[in-house]
């Protein structure tokens, strides 16, 4: 007997024996029940999530021997044929393969006929997104008017390509994508049943990997088997899927709570000596420091059988919340600019390094020192307190606004120079000549300059446009400032009612302008004879100030 693969001998034959959807199972199980029975089901959802599954299973439902119920026998014919595709009146069809309007009238000239052996005439359309729009509507006036013995179920991966007038007249049900406690429970039940040795690491590995898809997690599951001689090992496994070994990231982490950039400098050239990918790595670190955060909150949450439990709860009590929250965002903004980086290893080294020079709570907790060398200054806001600090001091002794000033400071450019700025005070000219183009000056024609001093501008924003005071636009408007300065400023912002902007001033002028304009020709004699002679009238939208 041939081999039949695990996605397929363990693919679920009756509701009961589904995992991972049961707000759907409930609404199809309570239907049947009640015999509250729709012509036309739409499934959608990721590859894998158990579409087509349930299609098949809804259409032993329908025509189970027993009667229409939500618990299909299994063992009369409707049902070991439909099980083993062989059901003359269970049309499955893949739109992929079948786009044209030909094939699709084609399909349902028979759908008027009486059904040879069930109960239902049952049509799964597989992918019917990608149905032309002439198959859609040969389909729609079945949908519209649907003989009592014919029932539809649709299914696909992108609802957004489905007509709304096909969308209007289905039943939508939205399959979600397994979590991966769930996919992990189901692999070992499967490999339990299959007498075959596993590592719960190696099936927690696996089930990430499969992203919320149960017939991916069974693939890999196969594959790992063959990989491993009939064994799912941690160590295979995660050689089979290029995964990295986790213990360099947790060392990392180890390394920036001992504030040490050598041993951080060190596990890297190691990963780089492995080859192993370090885009893969600022994921996978996101994912621990997301863990890390759990098992902070909620410690209980963090299952007892899982490995690397001990070391997840004995980081959650190393690490202030915020510097987990700090080490993930950066992580993440890592990960999202690697590409942009001279080569993957400077990218990630980079993005540990902003770690450690970010996240001085740590050396807090450790009663370390912290020196400033005599060529850096204070940022913006903690200069004058700085300036009366000894050179060498404990961090928890230094005043709160000198211990938060490299976190406010986050993304800004190095410290002020002593040289004074020149500037009038004229926000408009500043920003007419120098703003350009982009966010930057999206968001300063809608501020109004309340104050400026050396070190910063404050800025008063009307409040029906505080929308635009975001960071990706204050971020923009910053850099410009400092271009055009040559140095950086602090940017502090208020919400006003009111505020006298360049955008105001110009729209009050324009106004002027073509109210001036308008009373011009209105006055003008030869405009004045044209109207009394020719009864003309003038268009006010039509006079254009030049």
């Amino acid at each position: 007997m041939s081999y039949q693969v695990l996605a397929r001998k363990y693919r679920p034959k009756s509701f009961e024996t589904l995992v991972g959807q049961p707000h759907v199972v409930r609404a199809l199980t309570n239907a049947l029940s009640q015999q509250r029975l729709h012509h036309a089901y739409l499934f959608t959802g990721t590859r894998g999530v158990g579409k087509t599954t349930l299609a098949r299973i809804l259409a032993k439902s329908l025509n189970c021997e027993t009667g229409i119920t939500a618990s299909p026998c299994g063992v009369c014919n409707a049902c070991t044929e439909i099980d083993r595709g062989r059901f003359v009146d269970l049309l499955e069809v893949d739109a992929a393969s079948n786009t044209q309007v030909d094939a699709m009238r084609d399909l349902l000239d028979n759908a008027q006929y009486a059904p040879t052996v069930g109960r239902f005439k049952v049509y799964i359309i597989d992918e019917v997104h990608m149905l032309s729009k002439s198959a859609f509507n040969a389909m729609l006036k079945t949908l519209e008017e649907p003989p009592a013995h014919v029932k539809f179920i649709l299914a696909t991966t992108d609802p957004q390509k489905v007509p709304v007038t096909v969308l209007s007249r289905c039943l939508q049900f939205n399959l979600r994508q397994m979590a991966s406690a769930t996919i992990a429970d189901y692999l070992q039940h499967v490999l339990t049943q299959e007498k075959i040795g596993f590592e719960p690491a190696a099936i927690s590995l696996i089930s990430r990997a499969a992203a919320g898809s149960m017939r991916d997690a069974l693939s890999l599951t196969d594959q790992a088997i063959a990989y491993g001689n009939q064994s799912v090992n941690e160590a295979e496994v995660r050689s089979m899927l290029g995964a990295i070994d986790q213990t360099y990231l947790y060392e990392i982490i180890q390394a920036l709570i001992q504030n040490s950039g050598v041993a951080l400098i060190e596990k890297s050239e190691q990963m780089q000596m492995r080859n192993i990918s370090f885009e893969a790595a600022l994921n996978d670190l996101a994912n621990i420091l997301h863990q890390i955060a759990i098992a902070q909150t909620v410690p209980e949450s963090i299952a007892n059988d899982l490995p690397e439990r001990a070391l997840l709860i004995d980081l959650a009590g190393k690490l202030s919340p915020e510097t987990i929250q700090l080490y993930y965002q950066i992580a993440l903004l890592g990960r999202r600019d690697i590409g942009l980086a001279p080569d993957e290893y400077a990218g990630f080294t980079m993005t540990l390094l902003r770690m450690l020079a970010f996240a001085p709570q740590e050396a807090e907790k450790t009663g370390k020192t912290v020196s400033q060398p005599n060529n850096v200054q204070a940022q913006p806001g903690a200069k004058q307190v700085a300036q009366s600090l000894p050179q060498t001091q404990p961090i928890e002794s230094a005043p709160k606004q000198v211990k938060n000033a490299e976190i406010e400071a986050l993304g800004t450019a190095p410290a002020l120079p002593s040289s004074p700025i020149v500037f009038d005070g004229d926000w408009r000219k500043l920003v007419e000549q120098n703003l350009k183009l982009g966010l930057a000056r999206a968001l300063a024609q809608n501020c109004e300059l309340v104050a400026f001093d050396e070190n910063s501008l404050t800025l008063r924003v009307a409040e029906n446009q505080k929308h635009l005071v975001s960071v990706n636009y204050q971020e923009k408007l910053s850099n410009a400032i400092a271009e055009h300065f040559g140095r950086k400023m602090r940017l502090n912002f208020e919400i006003n009612s009111d505020a006298n902007t360049p955008a105001k001033q110009n729209a009050v002028e324009k106004a002027n302008i073509k109210s001036n304009a308008e009373a011009a020709i209105m006055q003008d004699s030869f405009v004045q004879a044209l109207i009394q002679d020719f009864d003309a009238s003038i268009i006010p939208n039509s006079i254009k100030p030049v």
